[in-house]
C-alpha cells in the first residue's frame, strides 16, 4: 500500500491495536506449539536421522538431478504463464465484444476450459494428440497446453471482472472526447483494471507454478518427478524428501510474490479522489464542471 493513501481499512487505534497483537502472539504460540509437537513426532520415527537426509547434502544429486528437475518447472511456469496470459487477454476482449457471435463462442471455450480439472486436461491433450494426429505431444508440450488452456480460461474472466470494475463514467467521457474503443480500453481501462486485477493474476501464476507438478501424469522431468526418484522402494526417506521439495516451491512462490510486490510498486500513484484506483484522464483535461475537454493523457 502506498504511503498516504489507505483504502483497505481505517489506521486501527490503541484498543484494536492491542486486540491485533494479543491475536497474533496467540496464533505464533499455536504455530510454534504445533510445530514443536510435529517435530517430537517425526524425531520419535526416525525421520531426523542423518542417513535418511544425506542424498540431499550430495552435490551431485543436485546437479544430475534436482537443479535440472527445478528448470524444468521454471521453463514450463514461464511458457505457460506467457501463453495463459495471452491466451486470457484474447478471451477477455472476445468475452466484452458487443457482437454476440464472438461473445458466445468465446464464452464456451471460457467454460469448457475451467469445467475440466487440469490433471485430466493434460492427460487428454497427449492422448488426444496421438488420437487425432497418429503421434503424442511430448510431456513439456502437453503440460503447457494444459496449462495454458486452464489457467488461460481463469485469467480471462479475471480480466474481464477487472475492466468491469473500472466505473462506466471513465469510458463514456473518452468516448465523449472521440477516442475509440480500442484507444478507450487502451488508455482508460486497462491503466486502472491492472491496479484491480493485479492480487488475482500473481495468485493465479502462483497457482499455474504448482499445477506443473501436475506433469507427472505424462512422466514430465520437474522437480517433483526428480524429487520422487529419491524415495526408495521403502518409502524410508519420503517426509525429508517432501520437505525439501516443498521449501523449494515455497521459495519460488515468495520470489513471485516479491517480483509483483515490485512491479506494482512501479504503476501510477492512484487518484485519492478515487481511492484504489490510477488517474484516466489528466486533471488538467477535465473543466470546472468535472466535464473531459482533452484528450487522454
Amino acid at each position: 500500500m502506498r504511503a498516504g493513501v489507505n483504502v483497505l481499512y481505517e489506521t486501527p487505534g490503541p484498543r484494536a491495536r492491542l486486540r491485533n497483537n494479543v491475536v497474533t502472539l496467540l496464533v505464533v504460540t499455536a504455530v510454534l506449539g504445533a510445530g514443536y509437537a510435529i517435530g517430537t513426532r517425526l524425531q520419535a520415527k526416525g525421520q531426523w536421522d542423518s542417513a535418511l537426509w544425506k542424498p540431499f547434502l550430495d552435490v551431485q544429486v543436485w546437479t544430475g538431478l534436482l537443479l535440472p528437475g527445478l528448470l524444468g518447472t521454471l521453463t514450463a511456469t514461464v511458457v505457460s504463464a506467457v501463453l495463459a496470459l495471452t491466451f486470457g487477454v484474447a478471451l477477455g476482449v472476445g468475452r466484452m465484444s458487443a457482437r454476440r457471435w464472438i461473445r458466445v463462442p468465446v464464452g464456451a471455450v471460457v467454460e469448457f476450459c475451467r469445467a475440466i480439472p487440469l490433471l485430466i486436461m493434460i492427460f487428454l491433450v497427449q492422448a488426444g494428440s496421438f488420437a487425432l494426429l497418429g503421434r503424442s505431444f511430448s510431456a513439456f508440450t502437453s503440460v503447457v497446453i494444459g496449462l495454458t488452456l486452464y489457467n488461460g480460461s481463469v485469467l480471462a474472466e479475471i480480466f474481464r471482472a477487472g475492466v468491469r470494475s473500472v466505473p462506466r463514467g471513465q469510458s463514456e467521457a473518452a468516448y465523449a472526447i472521440g477516442l475509440r474503443t480500442s484507444q478507450v480500453m487502451r488508455h482508460v481501462l486497462l491503466p486502472q483494471a491492472v491496479t484491480a486485477m493485479m492480487p488475482a493474476i500473481v495468485g493465479q501464476l502462483v497457482v499455474l507454478l504448482k499445477d506443473t507438478a501436475l506433469g507427472w501424469i505424462v512422466a514430465y522431468e520437474d522437480l517433483l518427478n526428480a524429487g520422487i526418484r529419491l524415495i526408495p522402494a521403502t518409502f524410508s526417506n519420503l517426509i525429508p524428501a517432501a520437505m525439501v521439495i516443498a521449501v523449494i516451491y515455497i521459495a519460488l512462490n515468495i520470489g513471485l510474490g516479491a517480483l509483483a510486490v515490485r512491479l506494482d510498486r512501479r504503476n501510477p500513484a492512484p487518484d485519492p479522489r478515487i481511492p484504489g484506483r490510477a488517474k484516466a484522464l489528466s486533471p488538467a483535461r477535465i473543466d470546472s464542471r468535472g466535464y473531459a475537454i482533452g484528450p487522454v493523457t
